[in-house]
């Protein structure tokens, strides 16, 4: 087993577009992991490798790599940035021990990055920040810098840009006051600071060493007393600065232009923790396990990824104890036991078969477990463990998908069916009204992509239909009908004959049944048949074919034949004493209406609210800090379902929003006369 002590488990986190896949194919680079550096724009990097990444120049999915430096092993794991396809980012932090955090040196802090640095300070990770994309036109160090002070991180500067006519060629070491140039292939070496950049190095440095001062009571006393402290003070400061979540270390790069690399590798090596520091997990029934090659083993499978060769692979994080190839483990959600064959580390799509015994922190994969799936716990059978997953954001948009040939739907179903099991975001159903196969995930693009996806592996055609909009109908004032089922055609015959009271209740209500016969007009063994007679009507609906709800029933009078009479007949009876109702009662169409909250750049906040009012939005009220501003609103589902893009382009890319459903509301004619319309163009296909 290798030395944990200095092995070391992160994520980069960041938003898209923030260049994490470009710095991670750049610190695989040059440790030596892989001999040639690839670019997004070329499709050629190691780690978006699936061809929807290679096309949209972005990643979908987490990617894992396994890399030497300075002879220790590292394990990096790459979150999209995408809103669309991190909806397990808080799962896959469970599988690290701290995070390198990216932010753009053009935008800063993004409003979806605070989303992101909540999930991660969620978890107490200890936390670098790199300032990417130093070579770009507009990049401004200062800006970005300060830019975190949104995030409500104290961030501690260790490095200063070094531009030269427009190009970042170098950059100063703030506490050790040395100033580096960039040369072959990232390589550094040492050259004088720049006359013009004195003054800001002596600033931060000073602001440097006071806030490392401030986080411990013992150097603080020191720093007070000398006025100075030791590099040594200082380095040890720092790393118990990050270790308890008080300091935040802020590096610069180029992984375009492969500048910075080896500051970020020996930074994670100094100031990240190793699996044995980090803190013990947390079982669902509250025990601890301690992160230790002593404890009794315990791995959690932190994602499930298919290869065209090998299936199934499922990616493993050891949380304690030791694992070797061809272990026996139980899987702790199914009881059963599952054996690991071998093992392999992972470099992108690239298996490398791993001979070593592994220890806490490490993270690798394992192919065709029997009944294994993301989030499962995989333990010793004398000392079991579960670890406490944390729970999924709901979907917030839902599709219907077809086959383009009739009759293919169980491929259809089948092909979707796989994907699950590799994006745990995704939910597949069928709509009991239509039939439908019912697709949801994180957004428009998120579904596009699975579905995508499933044609190129499958070989399925699928086809995307407008999302639903669950509308409900329900009705307005109170009547007393008659349902009468009489039929007579040689034989037994059928009869069944009741009196209902059918009247609207308050929204959110839902249906109640009541039963006031009396005298045995109606035999108690009809009675529940009438109930479900009504029950199945109203499910099929009256104006649009939605689901009737929010009403009350009031069975008093009836009768019925001694021979003739059965619960079919009744049941019959109470269908059409139901239609009945509705024929002579108001009926009216309910839309869904969403709690959508949107996070924005302050300067946008008058394009948004304008277009949420176009969508008949009710603007419940906004909040502004630090240049992002979150607005709640009330609006119907119909109108936000395509929202996604929409709000890309208002806001640059820079937007992201949540919504829930809410609560219904009185559809307005207009909309109402809309989907009856469309209803009935569906029934005469």
């Amino acid at each position: 087993m290798q030395s944990l002590e200095m092995q070391r488990t992160y994520a980069l986190v960041g938003t898209g577009g923030c260049g994490k896949t470009s710095l991670a194919e750049m610190l695989l680079f040059t440790s030596g992991t892989i001999s040639r550096l690839g670019a997004i724009e070329a499709g050629t990097t190691s780690l978006d490798f699936e061809p929807e990444e290679i096309r949209r120049h972005a990643s979908i999915q987490p990617a894992f790599a396994s890399l030497l430096w300075q002879k220790n092993r590292h394990f990096l794991l790459d979150i999209p940035g995408d809103g669309n396809f991190s909806a397990d980012l808080d799962l896959l932090l469970n599988g690290v021990d701290g995070v390198v955090f990216v932010i753009d040196a053009v935008d800063g802090v993004r409003p979806l990055t605070k989303k992101f640095w909540h999930s991660v300070r969620g978890q107490n990770l200890p936390v670098l920040v790199v300032i990417n994309k130093m070579d770009r036109d507009r990049a401004d160090f200062h800006q970005a810098f300060d830019s975190l002070s949104a995030l409500g991180a104290k961030t501690v500067a260790l490095q200063l840009p070094i531009l030269e006519q427009g190009a970042f060629t170098g950059f100063v070491d703030i506490l050790a006051h040395k100033a580096y140039a960039f040369g072959e292939n990232g390589a550094l070496t040492e050259r004088d600071i720049p006359a013009g950049l004195e003054d800001d190095v002596s600033l931060l440095h000073d602001v440097t060493v006071e806030n490392i001062a401030e986080s411990s009571e013992e150097l603080m006393e020191k720093y007070l007393d000398e006025g100075s402290l030791s590099s040594e003070e200082l380095e040890k400061g720092l790393h118990l600065g990050v270790m308890s979540g008080e300091l935040t270390p802020v590096l610069i790069a180029s992984a375009l232009e492969n500048k910075g690399a080896s500051s970020i590798l020996d930074a994670v090596t100094s100031l990240l923790p190793s699996p044995l520091a980090r803190a013990p997990f947390v079982g669902e029934d509250s025990s601890k396990r301690p992160s230790s090659p002593d404890e009794p083993l315990s791995c959690v499978v932190v994602k499930t990824l298919t290869d065209p060769f090998t299936g199934q692979l499922s990616i493993l994080r050891v949380l304690s104890g030791s694992l070797e190839s061809d272990t026996t483990l139980k899987n702790m959600r199914t009881g059963e036991t599952e054996r690991l064959g071998s093992l392999l580390y992972l470099k992108g799509k690239e298996q490398v078969p791993c001979k070593e015994t592994l220890g806490p922190g490490a993270v690798c994969a394992v192919a065709k477990l029997k009944n294994t799936r993301t989030g499962d716990t995989l333990s010793d059978e004398k000392n079991p463990f579960t670890l406490a997953v944390p729970a999924l954001p709901p979907q917030l948009i839902t599709y219907a998908l077809a086959p383009k040939e009739k009759g293919e739907e169980d491929k259809v179903y089948a092909a979707m069916q796989r994907l699950l099991d590799e994006d745990i975001s995704l939910k597949l159903g069928r709509d009991e009204e239509s039939g439908d196969i019912l697709l949801s995930g994180m957004g428009q693009l998120h579904i596009e992509m699975a579905v995508e996806k499933a044609k190129r592996r499958y070989k399925v055609d699928i086809v995307l239909k407008t999302p639903k909009v669950p509308y409900r109908e329900t009705v307005r004032g109170k009547c007393q009908v008659q349902g009468r089922h009489k039929k007579q055609s040689g034989g037994r015959g059928q009869f069944g004959d009741c009196w209902i009271e059918l009247e609207g209740t308050a929204r959110g209500s839902g249906y109640s049944f009541e039963d006031a016969i009396v005298g045995g007009a109606i035999p108690r063994q009809y009675i529940p048949a009438i109930d479900k007679g009504i029950q199945e009507a109203a499910q099929r609906g009256f104006l649009a074919g939605y689901p009737v709800v929010d009403f009350r029933v009031k069975l008093y009078d009836g009768s019925y034949h001694t021979v003739d009479s059965s619960e079919m007949a009744f049941k019959v009876a109470g269908s059409l004493a139901f239609k009945k109702a509705l024929e002579s009662l108001k009926v009216v169409l309910l839309e869904p209406i969403v709690l959508l909250t949107v996070s924005i750049p302050d300067e946008c906040m008058g394009d948004v609210i304008g277009d949420l009012s176009s969508r008949r939005g009710k603007v419940l009220g906004s909040d502004s800090r630090s240049g992002v501003t979150e607005i709640k609103a009330h609006v119907p589902m119909s109108e936000v379902l395509r929202y996604a893009p929409d709000l890309r382009s208002i806001t640059g890319g820079q937007g992201f929003f949540t919504m829930e459903f809410d609560h219904y509301e009185e559809a307005p004619q207009p909309v109402t006369d809309q989907v009856v319309k469309e209803h009935e163009a569906a029934k005469a296909e």
